[in-house]
């Protein structure tokens, strides 16, 4: 029986198994891409047929353990609120900050308009129009990453590794948007992906090239960021993408962004789905469970009040007749030792025991990673040595902790 190769079907009928002798079809004798999976039947490749070493860590980065670096890019954490107007260095969804100057002004928000597999995306938009912006106007998105997250990136060695970027985006704008990613070196990588579609939900890839200069340290310090600009004036936008690491130029950092969401109160951005990787091939998003994706948000920000009267706060004790101390353990471990966040007014908090009103903590001290002792110094009165839970009674009540980079 004739041996008959097609081509456009990518089959080979009239050879059957043993048909050829070992080592005829190698590596090099394959086209690259030209076995696909669709044209491997079901379980006709099992362990026996692969030689000792054909499949090593470098083909397995498509089901390994552990890949996005990125923390809540699914958009599901939004522990501070889910609604904010943008102002400059404020924290809005957990772990995503904004640098903002003069660009007209925006609203950021949790959207329940997602694509499949998502619940939440991460929305931008325009309340005030700028259409032709000043030179320094802007608006960018960051995700700050520690150094301790981003040793596997190599970065500075001879062994720097690439890094994909992989994120899916929705705007009722078509054209370029540019995201970098900056290290602590002041270098600077950038490349850009195209909205094809208004109002369409579409996934987008970008690979950054591996980095031999700039070491990244080994702490807990910002040492990556992510760089998502949205609209900006030629200060920013004079240069040229910088698609190989240079040293950090404000013209090149929007440079191929082509879009300024500024332009119409009727413009919007989504992006959910965010994932940032090793290696040069895009993989499907790693969806880490609800718990351990909260801790890690946690470990730059958490909450232990928040609004409504007759919440917990903890069980304190008089250290003299108007001072009361509460040791707080946080819930998980912090990056470092965090700053006290709290609203405060007239009697948000109380002492059951003597039913002490008090305007708000007087703050913290002993404070490490763990735990910090909280203290009250002023509309308290009672016997020292003496304890009683501590309450919140008001819905404004807030209190959290924050040791975000």
């Amino acid at each position: 029986m004739a041996i008959v190769f097609d081509s456009d079907a990518g089959t080979i009928t009239g050879l059957s198994v043993g048909g050829l002798p070992d080592g005829t079809v190698d590596a090099g004798t394959l086209a690259t891409d030209s076995v696909t999976a669709a044209k491997i039947a079901a379980n006709s490749v099992d362990s026996a047929e692969l030689v000792d070493g054909a499949v090593d860590d470098s083909h397995m980065a498509s089901i390994s353990g552990r890949r996005n670096i990125i923390i809540n890019g699914a958009m599901n954490f939004w522990q501070r609120a889910t609604s904010f107007s943008v102002s400059d260095n404020i924290y809005t969804a957990d772990r995503f900050l904004t640098e903002f100057s003069g660009l007209g002004a925006f609203t950021i928000s949790r959207s329940t308009d997602a694509p499949n597999g998502f619940g939440y995306s991460y929305k931008i938009d325009c309340t005030t129009a700028d259409a032709s912006p000043s030179a320094g106007d802007m608006l960018q998105i960051f995700n700050l990453i520690e150094g301790y997250d981003a040793q596997g990136v190599k970065k500075g060695t001879s062994d720097a590794r690439t890094l994909t970027l992989s994120m899916w985006v929705k705007s009722n704008k078509t054209g370029n948007m540019q995201v970098n990613l900056r290290d602590a070196n002041s270098r600077m990588c950038g490349g850009t992906y195209t909205i094809n579609s208004a109002d369409t939900w579409e996934y987008k890839t970008i690979t950054y090239a591996a980095d031999t200069s700039g070491a990244i340290a080994n702490d807990n310090t910002t040492e990556l960021r992510l760089e998502m600009p949205v609209g900006s004036g030629s200060t920013w936008n004079s240069g040229s993408v910088p698609t190989a690491w240079e040293t950090t130029a404000n013209g090149d950092r929007n440079a191929g962004g082509t879009i300024n969401l500024a332009d119409s109160t009727s413009n919007y951005l989504n992006i959910t789905g965010i994932q940032l990787e090793l290696g040069s091939t895009a993989t499907d998003f790693e969806y880490r469970s609800y718990g351990e994706e909260l801790a890690l948000c946690q470990r730059y920000y958490q909450i232990l009040v928040d609004g409504g009267a007759d919440k917990a706060i903890g069980v304190g004790f008089y250290w003299s007749s108007n001072e009361v101390d509460y040791t707080h353990r946080f819930v998980t471990d912090m990056r470092a030792s965090p700053t006290l966040e709290q609203v405060t007014g007239t009697d948000y908090y109380r002492m059951s025991a003597n039913n002490d009103s008090f305007n708000g903590f007087s703050g913290i001290q002993y404070t490490s990673t763990r735990s910090c002792n909280m203290y009250i110094s002023s509309n308290v009165s009672g016997t020292a040595g003496f304890a009683s839970d501590i309450r919140s009674r008001n819905a404004e009540s807030f209190i959290a902790f924050t040791a975000e980079l």
